[in-house]
C-alpha cells in the first residue's frame, strides 16, 4: 500500500513539473523554429523583390541565386513540419498591428512582441526622441510625397503639453497621432489659403493698374462689358450684348468639356435668344423693348458659369481658341469679299445695260439727218478748252459732263470729245442729242472709225490677238485657290481688253490739231472750275498729274517688276507715281519726246507680261517717267472707290474727285458716303432712266 501510495504521489509529481515545463518548450520551439520561419518568409520576400528588380537592369549573380534557391528549399520543408493553423497565425498581418518584430522589449510572452516598429531619430541635446510612422508613410513614398514625422515633444506640445505613454497598450495612439496629422493639415491649408489670397489679391491689383492704361476709341475709354459706364453710348448695350454672347460661347465650350450638361443647356438657349433679339441691330433704339431683362438674366447666369468652371487658364485657351478662329475665319471672308468685288466691278449692272439698249432703239429711230450734232469750229481750236473723255459707260460720261459745265464760268470755251465702242455708239449719242451741254461743245465718235488704230501699229491690239493672251483671259483656273483667282480676276476685267483703256497713248493721233488737251477718267466727279489747269506751267514736261505716293507706298516698286534687268537697271523704284484720271497732257511736248514711241518699246517688251502686269497705270509710270510735273493735290482727291477714311476736308475742297477702286457709284457696292458727291449729276427723271428703273 505504502508502495503504490508513494508511487501515486510519485506519478502525480511528475505530472505536475512535466505541465510546468510546457510553457518553456512553447517559448522554445517559438525561438527556435518559428522565429527562423518568420525570418526566411521575408528573407524571400525580399529575394523575390530583389530578384524583379535586378532583372531589368542586369544578370544576376549565380552564386547568390542558388544560395538562396537552396534557403527557399530548406524554408518550404520547415513549413511542412507545422500545421496550417500555426502557419496563418505566422503569416497573419493587420492594419492595428503593422509590421511583426521579434525583438523582446523586456517581456517574457509571446504577445509582448506583436509590436509596432519604432524608430530613432539621431539624439539631440543629449536626448533620443521617439518618432511615430504616418500609417500611409509607405503609401506617400511611393507616390513621390513626403516623409512626415512627429516627435514626442511636438505630440507633447500640441495635446497640451501633457505626457504621452508611446507604448503599445496605450489606447490613445492612436487618437493623438489622428490629431496631429489634422493640426497639421489645418496650418498647411491655413498657409496655403494666406498664399492663394495673396496671389489674388496681387494679381487684382495689377489687373486694376492695366484697366487705367487702357483706351477704347469706340467710347472714349469708358466701355465696359460688364456694366455700363457711358449710357450716352447709342450701341453700349448692343455691344455689351455682344460680349455676353462670345463670354456664353466660351463657357459652353468649358462646360461642354466638363460634362456639366446643364449649364450646357442653359447656356445654348440663352445663346439662341440673344442672337434673335440682337438680330441686325446696330445701336440700341433697334433692340426690342424689355432687353434690359435679358442682359441681367444673362449676367446672371455667367456668373453662375464662372464660379462653376473658375478656371482662368482655361478661359485663356478657350478665347484663344475663339480669337483665331474668328481671325481665320476673318481671312476667308476677305478672300471671298475681295473676289467678289473684282466679279461685281467686271460686271454691268442690269439698268446700265437697259438703259444702253434703250437708247440705242431711240437712236436708230430717228431719222438719219439728225442722228449727227451740228458742225463746229470749236472741235479745233487750240485756244480752246478741251476734254478727252473715253467710256462705253453712258450714264457715268453724263456725270463727268454734267458735273463739269455746271461749275464752269465760260462753258462756250469748253469743248468735249467723248470717245466709246461701236456697241455704245449710238446710245451714247442719242444721250447728248436729248441732253445737250449747253453752251458747250460735244463730240461722240466711235473708237474703231480710227483706222490708223490696227494690230500692225499697236502692240496691244496685236498681243491681244495671241493664244497666250486668249488663255490668260478666256481659259478657267481649274483647281486654282480663291486668293489666286482673285488676283488673277483683277487683271481680267473687260476694260483692259479694250482699246478705250490705251487710246490715252494716242492723244496726238485722236486730237492732231491741239496743244492741249485735259484727260478724265470716267469715274469722276468735277466739283470746281478746271479752266485754271490750261495756266498751269508744266516746266517743259508732257504730263501734269497729281503725285499719290507716300513714305512708303503707291511707289514704282509697287507697280513694275525690279528683278527684271530692264526695269532695274533704267527706273528708280523709290519713285513716286501718279495718278490717272484727271491729267492735263502737252502735246505740242508729246510730239517732240515721241511718247508714244517710248510707249509702243515697252509694250512690246512686256509682251510676256513680265515687266508689269495688265493695266495702263504701269505703262504709263514707265512712258512718262521724268516728264510728269507735280500738281496740287487739291485738283486731284483719290479714294473714293475702296478708301472709306477719304476727310471730308479733302472731298469738299477738291476740283475733282475720283472714285477709282472697285467701289463705283453706279454699282451697290460703292460707299454710301461717298455716293451723294455723284448722284446729284445725275438726271433720274429722264424718261429712260425710269424706263430702266435706275433710282437714287
Amino acid at each position: 500500500m505504502r508502495f503504490r501510495r508513494g508511487g501515486t504521489v510519485t506519478g502525480s509529481a511528475q505530472r505536475t513539473r512535466s505541465f510546468r515545463c510546457r510553457p518553456s518548450v512553447f517559448v522554445l520551439l517559438a525561438v527556435t523554429v518559428i522565429a527562423p520561419l518568420v525570418y526566411l518568409t521575408g528573407t524571400a520576400s525580399t529575394f523575390r523583390a530583389s530578384v524583379n528588380h535586378h532583372k531589368a537592369f542586369s544578370e544576376p549573380d549565380t552564386s547568390e541565386f542558388e544560395a538562396e534557391y537552396r534557403r527557399l528549399k530548406a524554408l518550404e520543408q520547415i513549413e511542412s513540419l507545422f500545421p496550417k493553423e500555426v502557419l496563418e497565425v505566422i503569416y497573419s498581418k493587420t492594419p492595428d498591428i503593422g509590421s511583426l518584430n521579434f525583438k523582446f522589449p523586456g517581456r517574457k510572452d509571446l504577445a509582448s512582441s506583436l509590436v509596432q516598429e519604432e524608430k530613432t531619430e539621431e539624439r539631440t541635446d543629449g536626448q533620443e526622441k521617439a518618432v511615430i510612422p504616418d500609417p500611409g508613410e509607405n503609401g506617400n513614398q511611393e507616390q513621390g510625397g513626403d516623409d512626415i514625422k512627429v516627435t514626442l515633444a511636438e505630440v507633447e506640445a500640441e495635446v497640451g503639453g501633457r505626457s504621452v505613454d508611446l507604448s503599445p497598450e496605450d489606447d490613445s495612439m492612436k487618437q493623438v497621432r489622428k490629431r496631429s496629422r489634422e493640426l497639421r493639415d489645418e496650418k498647411r491649408v491655413e498657409e496655403l489659403t494666406r498664399q492663394d489670397e495673396s496671389e489674388d489679391r496681387k494679381v487684382e491689383n495689377e489687373a486694376v493698374e492695366r484697366a487705367k492704361n487702357i483706351v477704347y476709341e469706340e467710347s472714349d475709354g469708358k466701355f465696359s462689358i460688364w456694366k455700363r459706364e457711358d449710357p450716352e453710348s447709342p450701341d453700349l448695350m448692343v455691344r455689351l450684348m455682344r460680349d455676353q454672347l462670345i463670354m456664353a460661347r466660351a463657357y459652353a465650350s468649358i462646360a461642354e468639356s466638363a460634362n456639366n450638361g446643364r449649364l450646357l443647356r442653359e447656356l445654348k438657349l440663352k445663346i439662341k435668344d440673344n442672337i434673335k433679339l440682337l438680330g441686325e441691330a446696330n445701336v440700341d433704339s433697334e433692340l426690342p423693348p424689355g432687353i434690359k431683362d435679358k442682359v441681367n438674366q444673362m449676367a446672371r447666369l455667367l456668373t453662375r458659369a464662372r464660379d462653376q468652371h473658375r478656371d482662368c487658364a482655361m478661359m485663356v485657351k478657350k478665347l484663344r481658341a475663339m480669337l483665331q478662329t474668328s481671325e481665320e475665319h476673318a481671312r476667308t471672308l476677305k478672300k471671298q469679299s475681295t473676289f467678289l468685288s473684282q466679279l461685281a466691278a467686271k460686271t454691268i449692272p442690269k439698268g446700265l445695260h437697259c438703259l444702253s439698249m434703250s437708247l440705242t432703239l431711240d437712236y436708230h429711230l430717228r431719222p438719219p439727218q439728225e442722228r449727227d450734232f451740228p458742225q463746229s469750229p470749236k472741235l479745233e481750236d487750240p485756244t480752246l478748252f478741251h476734254y478727252a473723255i473715253f467710256s462705253d459707260n453712258i450714264l457715268a460720261a453724263a456725270v463727268v459732263v454734267n458735273s463739269t459745265i455746271v461749275h464752269t464760268k465760260e462753258p462756250e470755251k469748253h469743248v468735249f470729245h467723248v470717245v466709246t465702242d461701236r456697241m455704245n455708239f449710238g446710245a451714247m449719242k442719242e444721250w447728248f442729242l436729248e441732253n445737250p451741254p449747253g453752251r458747250a461743245t460735244i463730240q461722240v465718235e466711235n473708237v474703231d472709225d480710227y483706222k490708223w488704230l490696227n494690230a500692225s501699229y499697236c502692240p496691244v491690239l496685236h498681243q491681244l490677238s495671241s493664244a497666250s493672251m486668249k488663255n490668260y483671259y478666256f481659259k478657267a483656273d481649274s483647281g486654282a485657290s480663291l486668293a489666286t483667282v482673285s488676283a488673277n480676276l483683277k487683271y481680267r476685267n473687260p476694260k483692259y481688253l479694250s482699246m478705250l483703256n490705251h487710246l490715252r497713248f494716242y492723244l496726238p493721233e485722236v486730237f492732231p490739231k491741239l496743244s492741249k488737251v485735259l484727260f478724265l477718267d470716267d469715274d469722276v466727279v468735277v466739283q470746281k472750275d478746271l479752266s485754271g489747269l490750261w495756266n498751269v506751267d508744266l516746266q517743259g514736261n508732257v504730263n501734269g498729274a497729281v503725285e499719290t505716293c507716300g513714305p512708303s507706298f503707291h511707289r514704282f516698286d509697287k507697280y513694275l517688276n525690279f528683278s527684271h534687268p530692264e526695269i532695274s537697271r533704267n527706273f528708280d523704284p523709290m519713285a513716286c507715281g501718279w495718278a490717272y484720271g484727271m491729267n492735263m497732257f502737252d502735246l505740242v511736248e508729246w510730239k517732240k519726246r515721241d511718247i508714244t514711241g517710248i510707249y509702243h518699246k515697252w509694250q512690246r517688251m512686256n509682251e510676256d507680261r513680265t515687266l508689269w502686269k495688265l493695266g495702263t497705270l504701269p505703262p504709263g509710270l514707265i512712258t512718262f517717267y521724268n516728264l510728269t510735273q507735280p500738281l496740287d493735290k487739291s485738283w486731284h482727291v483719290l479714294g473714293l472707290g475702296y478708301n472709306p477714311g477719304v476727310l471730308r476736308s479733302e472731298l469738299e475742297s477738291a476740283a475733282v474727285v475720283h472714285y477709282n477702286g472697285n467701289m463705283k457709284p453706279w454699282l451697290e457696292i460703292g460707299m454710301s458716303r461717298y455716293k451723294p458727291y455723284w448722284t446729284k449729276f445725275v438726271k433720274y427723271d429722264h424718261p429712260a432712266l425710269q424706263q430702266c428703273n435706275i433710282n437714287e
